[in-house]
């Protein structure tokens, strides 16, 4: 039996300088970002007419997008000051304004003033947050860190409409009780704001030994996704939530190691 050729590896290193060989592809990462802005913001007309289904699908699309268009900036080289203002400006309308507006026209409205407030609350907690990621990210070029500082705000908008996919799922009332999406608002906005280190799955590295069987285990959560969209959505986001604490243990653990490390240096004696 005649051997197959060897697929030869890809060049990295030319994919890497692939915005400046080959500029119309220095726009690819803004366009995915513009895309992500049209999904989100067109949730809200979804909303509108009563298709919450469809507006909730295009919010998760937009955040599967922000995380495509940061990830191929880095990939090719496109990495730009203006790509990263463009991303936090989109960011805004996809995963504030246009979750607060679907939210409250799902139930927040029944609460009326107040509603509208716990609304006005989230979109502003996102733009700060978001605020405080450009003041902290000056350097584009440098590799995203392995914490990000408070909840990122893609995940924050899937969260407050948590309440949204258990009632697409399970057809249950009770998640549309507008004082359950006060509490679940209260709760997300703080944690965008704040400073508990959660991890960022930019930086997630998967060991080669390991990737075979994470590939197996993505087809029974591929076809839950098919079967169960909403309940594989909302099983996954609490997961997520669920490994803040391991978050935050970690980044303890390695503040401490630095701090031991930046201390032995300081005690090293350099007279001759």
């Amino acid at each position: 039996m005649a051997k197959l050729p060897k697929v030869p590896k890809p060049d990295m290193a030319r994919v890497a300088n692939l915005s400046e060989t080959v500029p119309v592809t220095r726009h690819i990462p803004s366009a995915i970002t513009l895309a992500a802005l049209c999904a989100g913001a067109t949730a809200i007309p979804l909303a509108m007419y009563g298709n919450y289904k469809g507006a909730v699908a295009m919010i998760v699309l937009a955040a599967l997008l922000d995380t495509m268009d940061g990830w191929i900036a880095r990939l090719i080289g496109a990495g730009s000051e203006f790509g990263a203002q463009l991303d936090s400006l989109a960011d805004l309308v996809s995963f504030g304004i246009a979750p607060s507006i679907v939210i409250y026209m799902w139930t927040l409205t029944h609460a009326g003033g107040a509603g509208w407030v716990m609304a006005l609350i989230y979109a502003m907690c996102c733009a700060i947050r978001l605020a405080r990621f450009n003041v902290e990210s000056v350097d584009v070029d440098a590799p995203p860190a392995k914490h990000f500082t408070g909840m990122p705000t893609p995940i924050a908008a899937c969260l407050i409409l948590l309440p949204m996919q258990f009632t697409f799922q399970f057809s249950d009332p009770t998640f549309r009780d507008p004082m359950v999406t006060a509490v679940m608002i209260a709760l997300v906005s703080i944690m965008m704001v704040s400073r508990v280190p959660t991890f960022s799955l930019k930086r997630l590295h998967i060991p080669k030994n390991r990737r075979m069987a994470l590939a197996v285990l993505a087809v029974p959560v591929i076809a839950s996704a098919i079967i169960y969209p909403w309940a594989t959505l909302a099983t996954v986001l609490i997961i997520y939530f669920a490994t803040i604490p391991v978050s935050v243990i970690q980044f303890a653990n390695v503040a401490r190691k630095r701090r031991i490390s930046l201390r032995d240096d300081d005690e090293i004696d350099f007279t001759p």
